[in-house]
């Protein structure tokens, strides 16, 4: 099974995961404020999900 490489893909598709790579910081400085205010189960999950796929861009396994 080959890894995925970025530059591989259409170049619509880059500027996407350029986009979306950019926002997911303040995404998840919203959701942790939004979880210390109202810390419910999903917030807690989202939070997670957020961290984990901004660490995932970040490291670039993305």
């Amino acid at each position: 099974m080959s890894r995925m490489y970025r530059y591989r893909l259409p170049p619509w598709c880059r500027h996407w995961l350029y986009v979306i790579e950019k926002a997911t910081m303040p995404i998840c400085v919203y959701q942790l404020i939004r979880t210390l205010i109202f810390p419910t189960t999903i917030d807690v999950f989202l939070l997670g999900l957020c961290i984990g796929l901004h660490l995932a861009f970040r490291f670039k396994w993305i």
